[in-house]
């Protein structure tokens, strides 16, 4: 029996339409901060790919991409406090540039830390953060980001890149998953 995605969906909490807006909103504002400087966006992989492709799209102004993959998730539902980085930006890609970050979600803020202070190690001219979602209430370390699409309930979310146990990511929509989907 094929199992069907949107069952496994409580609530939907941000609609594909609002996710379009916000994410236009996001890139006009970006643009309109960094003007013709060419800043790096460094997608932190799995889950910023479709957000960060829609963002770039909606930047009208220069800006250069690369990528990295970390995670404090792995396959679980929680953070274990450890970063895996698993796939770095060249130092010479970073050096002198204005980086921003971006991410699918802000929760613990674990990772982001991590990342901030790694790219910070690699000589840039400015690091700044641009997630999609930030759980404010998840919070376990200082780290805030400078860009955010919206402020997200505590409640475990899938869609739009983010997933669970690789599932999900490609429901156009943010939705809380069910309890006992993860539990």
């Amino acid at each position: 029996m094929v199992r069907i995605m949107h069952k496994d969906i409580g609530d939907i909490l941000f609609s594909e339409e609002t996710i379009t807006a916000r994410v236009r909103e996001l890139g006009a504002e970006i643009a309109s901060d960094y003007g013709d400087k060419n800043p790096l966006l460094v997608g932190v992989l799995k889950g910023s790919f479709i957000f960060m492709a829609d963002l770039l799209r909606a930047i009208d102004a220069p800006v250069s991409v690369d990528f990295l993959a970390a995670s404090s998730y792995g396959d679980k539902a929680f953070t274990s406090g450890k970063v895996d980085l698993t796939k770095a930006v060249p130092a010479d890609t970073v050096k002198g540039r204005d980086v921003i970050l971006v991410e699918d979600i802000l929760d613990t803020g674990v990772t982001l830390k991590y990342l901030k202070e790694y790219m910070g190690t690699l000589g840039p001219a400015s690091v700044k953060i641009c997630v999609f979602l930030d759980k404010v209430t998840r919070r376990q370390v200082d780290v805030e980001a400078d860009y955010v699409g919206f402020v997200c309930p505590d409640e475990f979310v899938v869609g739009y890149g983010l997933d669970y146990s690789e599932r999900y990511r490609n429901l156009k929509y943010i939705g809380s998953l069910k309890p006992e989907v993860y539990s």
